[in-house]
């Protein structure tokens, strides 16, 4: 099969990684993922779909993503490599279930480059020049303003290309103003107008209804913004002490973000101002270009208006950095499993970085910059394609706990046989809530990526003169599930709900319920479907070759010691 590699080859080419990343510049890694163009917009785009209710949204999907992360840190801290996101369903499922995993985090993933870049320039064309203002149409950007997005791109590419060092430096450096400037906004915005009634008039606390705080939880960036949480994950590689660093930087990088973006919706829904929600007929009429930027302008506070048009281009700058960083070392993750080119599995050995994966990003987030040139539309997008990626995280965690018990486990909650099920069922959740026609939209974009697969697993073989159906079907028969709950999951979006964008067949509420009946079901099959494959296999060979080489050089060390005090 084309899914396994030497040891010796994966563990070449992981050696010219840099374990220089603690618990702090891991942290600053996710809390500068998670502190994006997310808080420039989110806020304004959560309250347009739930009102006031959007406040819950932000803790809801904080919830989300905090049950489905720790899934991932024991994970991340059993196989700590680069690009662990697009591993994990690789070593429980084999190839098909990998392959799906891996292609829907990395769509996700790597389209937050350009969407960044997009917010970096949305909220330059309220400045108040000609040139500037001919940037964004207040849909999407022109012309000019892609070729701007253009620049940054090639920016946080060349910022990424020297060393992961550097890296480190600069993102801890721009995480910490990207800490305090939300949290400056959030306090002037408080201070200078703080309007309770916003919550009472224009239709109350929800005015489009309990089912539009989930959807706003699925579609409103919510899920982008936390999604940064893997970040950490994806440079295990190059963490210094993985099984204690990774679980912290993950979990407090969720909850710092959930605390200022709470702080920050808050401010927003007590800064509109009620006349302009009158005018616009309540919530959903908001349209700013700039949404902070233009309610500090509204209440005189133009120092901070200046630096909020500053901070739209570090915070996303910094974002869109490390997912520079973090998307090679996916692609570097994918290369490993079997379904790209030797080429991009190299990394440079003088500076530690996976060029040819970083340049091979490059080019598709111009793509996706062509196509999607709105920060909205990049943001559905990128949600529920994250949202299936999640799913693969509780699956994999039970699987290798079932199918590789004795494997080492830095990180093993006790908790996890409950945890794991609750976090299939919200992932599930928010799949649904993301409406219909754009959770079909982006089951279909897993699709497309299926080709690029079969060519890996049936065409390369068969040019070769190998006949590979005996060796594919264990993989097929494992990775079935995940087929499956794919077309279950657009067909009850197709029927659901009319809140959720369905045709209505379904009942409201017992359309939640039946979701969450499937993810569990889905849940269990999963775990059920997991086998000890060849990649998996390969895995613990480099681990229990790892630990042996630590046992000799620690012997090697006491031996030289006992030697040195006997002299």
């Amino acid at each position: 099969m084309s899914t396994t590699k030497t040891p010796s080859a994966e563990q070449g080419a992981h050696s010219n990684y840099r374990r220089s990343l603690g618990t702090i510049a891991l942290t600053a890694t996710g809390l500068g993922s998670i502190i994006g163009s997310g808080w420039l917009f989110g806020a304004e785009r959560a309250a347009a779909i739930a009102g006031p209710a959007a406040i819950l949204a932000w803790v809801i999907g904080a919830l989300v993503a905090l049950t489905i992360a720790l899934t991932y840190t024991e994970l991340g801290s059993m196989f700590p490599k680069a690009g662990g996101m697009v591993r994990y369903g690789q070593y429980s499922h084999g190839s098909l279930a990998g392959y799906l995993a891996a292609w829907a985090n990395w769509i996700a993933i790597v389209s937050v480059i350009p969407g960044e870049a997009t917010a970096s320039v949305q909220y330059m064309s309220s400045w108040d020049f000609g040139w500037a203002q001919a940037l964004y149409d207040g849909k999407e950007l022109t012309g000019t303003g892609v070729g701007l997005a253009s620049v940054l791109l090639i920016f946080y590419f060349f910022l990424n290309w020297f060393a992961i060092s550097l890296f480190a430096k600069t993102n801890t450096a721009i995480t910490v103003f990207k800490v305090v400037v939300p949290a400056m906004t959030a306090g002037a915005l408080m201070l200078a107008h703080f309007d309770t009634s916003n919550i009472v008039h224009h239709g109350g606390f929800t005015p489009n209804g309990w089912s539009s705080v989930f959807t706003a939880v699925a579609v409103s960036g919510i899920v982008w913004a936390y999604n940064g949480f893997q970040s950490p994950l994806n440079l295990a590689a190059e963490a210094r002490n993985p099984g204690k660093s990774l679980p912290k930087a993950v979990i407090w990088s969720i909850v710092i973000a959930l605390v200022i973006y709470v702080a920050l919706q808050v401010a927003f829904l007590m800064a509109v101002p009620g006349d302009k929600l009158a005018a616009g007929g309540g919530w959903a009429g908001l349209g700013f270009n700039s949404p902070l930027a233009d309610l500090a302008i509204a209440w005189g506070l133009n120092w901070l208006a200046l630096l909020l048009y500053a901070d739209a281009f570090v915070s996303p700058s910094g974002t869109g950095m490390i997912y520079a960083a973090t998307t090679s070392r996916m692609i570097h993750g994918v290369q490993e499993n079997g379904h790209l080119p030797g080429i991009f599995g190299k990394v440079d050995k003088k500076t530690g970085v996976p060029r040819p994966a970083l340049l091979l990003n490059l080019v598709i987030a111009f793509l996706f910059l062509a196509v999607f040139r709105g920060w909205g539309s990049l943001a559905e997008i990128v949600s529920v394609a994250t949202v299936i990626s999640y799913i693969t995280g509780p699956v994999a965690v039970m699987s290798l706990r079932r199918v590789s018990p004795d494997l080492k486990r830095p990180v093993q909650l006790k908790a996890m046989p409950v945890i794991a099920p609750i976090a299939m069922i919200f992932g599930s959740l928010v799949l649904y809530w993301g409406r219909w026609p754009l959770t079909g939209k982006v089951i279909l974009i897993m699709a497309v990526g299926l080709p690029v697969w079969a060519w890996y697993e049936i065409g390369k073989p068969l040019t070769q003169g190998r006949k590979p159906w005996a060796a594919l079907r264990p993989h097929l028969k494992a990775g079935a599930w995940m087929v499956a709950y794919l077309l279950v999951m657009a067909a009850v979006s197709y029927m659901g709900g009319k809140e959720f964008g369905g045709k209505g067949y379904l009942p409201e509420g017992w359309d939640i319920a039946l979701v969450a009946l499937i993810g569990l079901a889905f849940y269990y099959w999963g775990v059920r479907s997991s086998w000890r494959n060849p990649t998996l296999i390969q895995a613990e060979a480099e681990i229990q070759a790892a630990e042996e080489a630590e046992a000799a050089e620690a012997a090697k060390e006491t031996e030289g010691d006992k030697v040195s005090v006997g002299s």
